[in-house]
């Protein structure tokens, strides 16, 4: 099964991200914004890998004082997926 989801972020420099998910694999992540190289590091690394494995690694990662930061961000994304949320937001 073949999924694409939107996520639009909250407290980071990226704006969006687009996910493409296949059978509870991430096949394809593109961040919006964001520090150009970091967003690019992090898409390439999560590219291939489970949804829990990728939420286990990102989740609660922040950004200097910020609550959050781009890795969280996509965390917070795929939770929302798995929770049946798929529509964008």
């Amino acid at each position: 099964m073949k999924d694409h989801i939107t996520y639009t972020t909250s407290g980071t420099c990226s704006r969006k991200i687009d996910i493409d998910i296949e059978n509870g694999i991430v096949t394809d992540v593109k961040f919006l914004g964001g520090c150009s190289g970091n967003t690019q590091g992090v898409a390439g690394l999560v590219r291939g890998m489970k949804i829990d494995d990728i939420i286990s690694r990102l989740d609660g990662i922040r950004c200097g004082a910020k609550g959050t930061s781009c890795p969280d961000q996509l965390a917070r994304a795929l939770k929302q997926y798995k929770n049946g949320k798929k529509e964008s937001v």
